[in-house]
């Protein structure tokens, strides 16, 4: 049997991390067993309380005396990850657990090291998004790609799933604190030349008034940490 940890960072999402549990779930992995590794940030809205009350073996709570950021909260959980395959999930019911199954496809069948599930494959229904984020969206995969030589189409999605070899070659290179560990990880993966692969997703975004979290800043801060990763932090030797 097979074991998929899921590694979910969390930050003022009370009112969506009970639902997110219950969808994971319900997901059927054949052959795959999961382990839920929840990582609050230093929520203040009552989420770790309501985490303080989950007792199920297959959930590992772990918590940020303050507030780090996204990628403080993924680097947690990667190390404390266990078995073959690793997920990073978002807490906010954006991206479907349903797509599970998609994104481990290539990782089983030993063509991949990593998969990212993309917004924007447009192999599947999905809802129309606003157009400047994706715009933005596009500006900086675009920069990303030209830096990597990786033709990716979605680097900023939550959904990218690993081997649990392919964490072990990243993980102690990881610095990023916020959303910057997108860009990170990306560099990461042309550097030790790990095998990538995209599938299609369903996303439905929230807004602003719902949660979302991710501001114009954290997009320009995105792009200045792409070249920084990919020509200094972890630059690739030739």
């Amino acid at each position: 049997m097979l074991t998929l940890s899921i590694v979910i960072p969390v930050y003022n999402e009370r009112h969506t991390i009970l639902p997110l549990m219950d969808a994971i779930r319900a997901v059927s992995l054949e052959g795959v067993t999961t382990r839920m590794i929840i990582v609050d940030d230093g929520s203040t809205d009552g989420t770790r309380e309501l985490l303080h009350d989950i007792r199920d073996p297959d959930v590992r709570v772990i918590l940020h005396e303050r507030n780090r950021g996204k990628g403080g909260a993924v680097r947690t959980g990667l190390a404390a990850a266990v078995g073959d395959y690793v997920v990073i999930q978002d807490a906010d019911l954006e991206y479907d657990p349903r797509d599970y199954p998609r994104l481990l496809a290539p990782l089983v069948a030993g063509q991949a090291d990593v998969v990212y599930g993309s917004r924007f494959l447009l192999d599947r229904p999905r809802p129309v998004v606003r157009y400047w984020h994706s715009l933005g969206n596009g500006a900086i995969t675009f920069l990303s790609n030209a830096c990597t030589n990786l033709r990716f189409t979605d680097i900023a999605t939550c959904y990218k799933m690993f081997t649990r070899d392919a964490v072990a070659r990243i993980l102690p290179h990881l610095t990023s604190e916020r959303f910057n560990i997108e860009a990170e990880v990306t560099a990461l993966i042309a550097k030790e030349r790990l095998r990538a692969y995209e599938v299609g997703i369903s996303y439905v975004a929230r807004t602003y008034a719902e949660g979302k979290k991710i501001r114009f800043r954290d997009g320009v801060s995105f792009a200045w940490a792409t070249l920084r990763f990919n020509f200094v932090t972890h630059r690739r030797r030739s």
